[in-house]
């Protein structure tokens, strides 16, 4: 019985001894050198983002390159670089559109990583053509 707790206790012993040695000097070492920009964009129907019945969704990764199921990556990521991610700024009504006064709303939204920090945006329109003539010609979200 003696011989058995002896050989557990060195057993424990370097277990220990090991675990701290490495502890001191192991370092996560990051998978790349560029953060991560990763984003998922919706196209939904209603009146929220949290209640909106999405009907069109896509991926789409920046860093370090242009990827995703989204259909052009290179210029969304391109027109997302040129305004940090601040998606606001990509909004932009035309005050030339003429739409219909229907209530259809339209959500459209953003969720990921943008270069290592958590971004989440999203947007009601009145109406397909409010949503039209506000985004324009944005690369982001012409899916």
């Amino acid at each position: 019985m003696r011989h058995i707790r002896k050989t557990i206790g060195v057993a424990a012993a370097a277990a220990v001894c090991a675990l701290t040695a490495s502890s001191g000097t192991a370092q996560a070492q990051p998978d790349s050198l560029y953060a991560p920009s990763s984003l998922v964009l919706t196209h939904g129907w209603g009146e929220a983002a949290m209640t909106a019945v999405v009907d069109r969704a896509v991926t789409l990764n920046c860093a370090p390159a242009p990827g995703g199921s989204h259909p052009a990556p290179e210029d969304a990521c391109a027109e997302l670089r040129s305004v940090n991610a601040e998606f606001t700024q990509l909004s932009d009504p035309d005050p030339h559109a003429f739409c219909t006064r229907e209530y259809n709303p339209v959500v459209m939204t953003a969720d990921g990583v943008w270069e290592g920090r958590r971004v989440s945006w999203s947007q009601t329109f009145g109406n397909p053509c409010e949503m039209r003539a506000s985004l324009g010609e944005t690369a982001v979200f012409a899916f």
